[in-house]
């Protein structure tokens, strides 16, 4: 049995509806009891409804919410409150656990865990959407057509807008800058860092250099150890980037994050169903080697949320049945570079 985990949620909704399609066995599981039982009785799906408390308070709710379940998907963010009390549990119940982040310091938590997984027989596997499948398999099949790489460079850009969720996880992040990997360690940059050209297929554009998931999972993926990701963006949006530099700050303060948390929330909660059928996503990917060797590959797929509920499901299915490699993982590191072309409107190029 497969729980989701802020099933009430944008994203996690889209992946329960997709599982009742499929006839996947579910439980939606959130903290809002009135949201989960609306959609329950729409889906027919049962419900678990608690709160994750943190290590050390309320580990009997979540253990008994826990029981009978095969996996977990967590799709409530911010991961950086969720992830770690989840997986607390998971560890305890030996049940296997993966989420949708894209936080960087997420990833490296639970990459410092591999060994607890390893002994619970359980899998580990963060970054199971858009953040990182369709960036972390273009960057695992670089490596594979230049072995020697040692620098890494990702890109992309999607149609979509943001879901609540990923918005406000944005605002909580953005005074922190930029981040890039550099001879294997994390390093701070400011933000907007660098800006460079890149052609996902239909000529050149520019972007800006991102605190991307990737800068964590491209380096356990690929053992590559300089690593930089960009986003492609209009200028208004790159200046607007290099503007936190100054407002870093006022962006850390409580008072004007819940400011821009309200503001979030009288917007949409994400694309429409229109905006996801018709939307693309695209990315772009360049390893060199010391010798100046070079290999690219542009991967073209569909909208950023509509990708993540075929790929969030499809792991989570396989950790429910027992078939992802133990331990802390990645998407690529478990499933291969060629994983993300198994799904609809996904293709890859390699490219000079």
């Amino acid at each position: 049995m497969l729980m989701i985990y802020g099933a009430n949620g944008y994203t996690g909704a889209l992946i329960a509806r997709r599982a009742k399609a499929r006839g996947v066995a579910v439980v939606l599981a959130g903290r809002n009891q009135g949201a989960l039982a609306a959609l329950g009785a729409e889906l027919d799906l049962p419900y678990r409804c608690f709160t994750l408390a943190g290590a050390g308070a309320g580990d009997a709710e979540l253990d008994g919410a826990l029981r009978g379940m095969a996996a977990v998907l967590n799709c409530a963010g911010p991961f950086s409150a969720t992830a770690a009390p989840l997986v607390d549990g998971c560890l305890r119940a030996r049940v296997h656990y993966l989420d949708i982040t894209g936080e960087v310091a997420v990833f490296e938590a639970l990459s410092a865990r591999h060994g607890e997984a390893i002994a619970a027989g359980i899998t580990v596997l963060p970054g199971a959407g858009f953040d990182v499948v369709p960036s972390d398999c273009l960057a695992a099949h670089v490596k594979q057509v230049l072995p020697s790489a040692t620098h890494l460079v990702l890109a992309f850009r999607t149609s979509s807008r943001m879901s609540h969720g990923t918005a406000v996880t944005a605002i909580d992040q953005a005074h922190a800058g930029g981040l890039i990997r550099r001879d294997g360690q994390l390093v701070r940059v400011p933000a907007g860092w660098r800006t460079r050209s890149v052609d996902f297929g239909d000529g050149a554009e520019k972007a800006i250099s991102i605190p991307w998931g990737d800068v964590a999972t491209a380096y356990h993926t690929t053992g590559i150890g300089n690593i930089e990701v960009y986003i492609g963006v209009p200028l208004a949006v790159r200046t607007a980037t290099r503007a936190t530099r100054l407002l870093a700050p006022l962006l850390a303060s409580d008072g004007v994050r819940q400011f821009l948390r309200a503001r979030v929330q009288r917007r949409p909660p994400g694309p429409t169903a229109q905006q996801r059928a018709r939307g693309q996503s695209r990315l772009w990917a360049e390893a060199r080697d010391a010798a100046g060797r070079v290999a690219r590959a542009r991967l073209r797929a569909p909208e950023a949320y509509e990708l993540t509920t075929w790929t969030a499901l499809e792991l989570a299915e396989r950790a429910a049945r027992g078939d992802l490699p133990r331990g802390f993982q990645t998407p690529a590191r478990a499933c291969g570079a060629d994983f993300v072309l198994s799904f609809p409107g996904v293709e890859r190029l390699d490219v000079a």
